[in-house]
């Protein structure tokens, strides 16, 4: 029972930490309140260019990773456990009223770091459905879901932890989804802001 709370409460504190509002902050920016408002890396990208966003990504991977990793001595219950609740602190953040960001690339962490293979899926589908129809949204929704179902059909046990993390993640985009069903969600040209000629769409 310690370990458990050990690892909710590692997990927690450690996603609760608010990135993209910090980097945004040292840009001068509310990220709350430019572009979608979402404190995430998206955001992030749109509102303040490439290098700070990729950082802002960069860094809610790590928190999810680290999460995992930082009680991998505990065994998987801890990291499964301490994984979902960094994935819980970066969508309800203390430091922010616990009004945070999405979730997704705080998951993608996790699941990097208890099996790199289904986050290596996870990223290709998410960067193939980006780069050809430039729905950031659409490509993590349905990234997570592909690397839940990869998870299950490689005989991990942890994958019912990974869909109800996916499943989080869709009811977080549930604005998006509807967006996308009425042919109005933005899109994000990913590879053109890499390359310093994004436009926000």
């Amino acid at each position: 029972m310690e370990h458990h709370i050990y690892a909710i409460l590692i997990g927690y504190f450690l996603g609760a930490i608010p990135f993209s509002f910090l980097i945004g902050k040292l840009r001068g920016i509310d990220i709350r309140k430019v572009g979608s408002g979402n404190v995430g890396g998206t955001n992030v990208l749109r509102s303040a260019g490439a290098f700070y966003g990729a950082l802002a990504f960069f860094l809610d991977i790590l928190k999810g990773y680290l999460a995992v990793i930082f009680v991998s001595s505990l065994g998987i219950n801890a990291m499964l456990l301490s994984g979902s609740f960094a994935v819980f602190g970066h969508c309800f953040p203390i430091y922010l009223k616990f009004k945070g960001g999405k979730g997704v690339a705080t998951t993608f962490g996790v699941f990097l770091a208890i099996n790199p293979w289904s986050g290596l899926v996870f990223f290709l589908i998410w960067l193939l459905i980006v780069i050809f129809t430039k729905y950031v949204s659409l490509g993590s929704i349905i990234g997570l879901l592909g690397a839940s179902i990869f998870t299950f059909f490689i005989g991990k046990d942890y994958w019912v932890i990974f869909l109800a993390l996916s499943l989080f993640s869709m009811l977080r985009h549930k604005e998006n989804i509807k967006r996308l069903l009425n042919g109005n969600e933005r899109k994000t040209d990913v590879v053109k802001y890499f390359f310093g000629k994004g436009k926000k769409n």
